[in-house]
């Protein structure tokens, strides 16, 4: 497969992930390209928060249910379902964070990545 069009497939699945996101009313959702960085473990983090763990729970349950009906794509590992602090969803090319607000603060991963390309999705209301 050429790079172009595993980039393409990435960009694909990190906006099918959003929308997972979105339609659980995930906030403050962030999508960094990680494609120019070297040292990058995937081409995407798509990282957003919830104000509960029920809420964590389920943006992450809505992002693997959308995923899987929009692109018959699905998770190869998910972490941290026990405590809903932090979910990690990896699709390889992409990978989810989805933090319980104060989780999210604490860890920074935006500030850590900083070098990536930064793009900041508005909240739905």
């Amino acid at each position: 497969m050429s790079k172009e069009i595993q980039d393409n497939d990435s960009k694909i699945l990190s906006d099918a992930i959003v929308e997972g996101m979105q339609e659980n009313k995930a906030q403050d959702i962030v999508v960094l390209d990680l494609r120019e960085i070297e040292s990058a473990v995937c081409d995407f983090f798509v990282i957003c928060q919830g104000e509960s763990s029920t809420q964590v729970d389920g943006i992450s349950n809505s992002v693997v249910r959308h995923t899987r009906e929009a692109l018959s794509e699905k998770p190869w590992t998910i972490e941290g379902q026990k405590n809903s602090e932090w979910i990690l969803m990896d699709y390889v090319s992409v990978v989810a964070h989805v933090f319980y607000h104060e989780t999210r603060s604490f860890y920074d991963l935006e500030d850590l990545w900083a070098d990536a390309k930064r793009t900041d999705i508005p909240n739905l209301n």
